[in-house]
């Protein structure tokens, strides 16, 4: 199973894919892309037409590839171009971005704050 931490490297492909290609076809995509598919990332990659979305995680003995189609309408909150092939998001925004919410607008608090021990 895939557990999204927020410790995780999460990456989006802003460009679509064509989702003929499996494992491998997207695995190299990411190499293509400028990331190691064995790094352990969670590579998100989606269709032409924005209806369905894939997720691509090397776990340490294999790959995952999980499939999302939107039985209507569209991903409409989708990472823009900006000159870059594919955009950090964290665990929160990633959460939105599945769910089709507008996943810019979404703040959560620190990843990691340091703690001071009582004394």
């Amino acid at each position: 199973m895939i557990q999204i931490t927020p410790q995780m490297r999460l990456l989006v492909a802003v460009e679509p894919v064509d989702f003929r290609q499996g494992i491998d076809g997207l695995a190299r995509r990411c190499r293509e892309l400028g990331c190691d598919p064995f790094s352990g990332a969670l590579v998100v990659f989606r269709n032409r037409r924005a209806t369905a979305i894939r997720l691509l995680c090397f776990d340490g003995q294999g790959y995952w590839l999980c499939h999302k189609r939107l039985s209507a309408g569209r991903f409409g909150y989708w990472p823009e171009l900006g000159g870059q092939a594919l955009r950090t998001l964290d665990a929160l925004q990633l959460s939105a971005l599945l769910w089709n919410g507008p996943w810019t607008q979404v703040a959560g608090g620190a990843v990691w704050r340091g703690v001071t021990p009582a004394g």
